[in-house]
């Protein structure tokens, strides 16, 4: 495997570039560095179906391996409406439209700042 030379930044900016290209909707980059050691950065963003949100997914774990990234886990399923990819420093959230309006992941890191938006 390549190892990658990619700050954790630089892997977030990634992951919503592809995003955008294949059609995901509000895609939004927190930075939340100083809110938890959890992670430094979120990427949300919202799919409209089961099948967008198989391909993105794939196409982002794909795209994260080719940049030598490793994710070290994976949750959800597709009929839960909300697939997680976790980075380490980088955490992705994929979900259904409707799944994210009921979790409300924006309005709980809402005193992140907001380094993307993208409707």
């Amino acid at each position: 495997m390549v190892k990658t030379l990619l700050n954790p930044i630089e892997i977030a900016q990634s992951v919503v570039d592809l995003a955008a290209d294949k059609q995901a909707s509000d895609i939004v980059l927190f930075d939340i560095t100083t809110l938890t050691t959890i992670a430094d950065f979120f990427v949300v963003m919202s799919v409209d179906n089961t099948r967008q949100l198989d391909s993105l997914q794939k196409e982002i774990s794909d795209n994260l391996k080719t940049l030598g990234v490793t994710s070290r886990k994976r949750e959800g399923a597709l009929d839960s409406g909300w697939i997680l990819i976790d980075c380490g420093d980088v955490i992705i959230h994929l979900f259904g439209t409707i799944e994210r309006q009921y979790y409300k992941l924006d309005e709980a890191w809402s005193q992140a700042p907001v380094l993307i938006k993208i409707q």
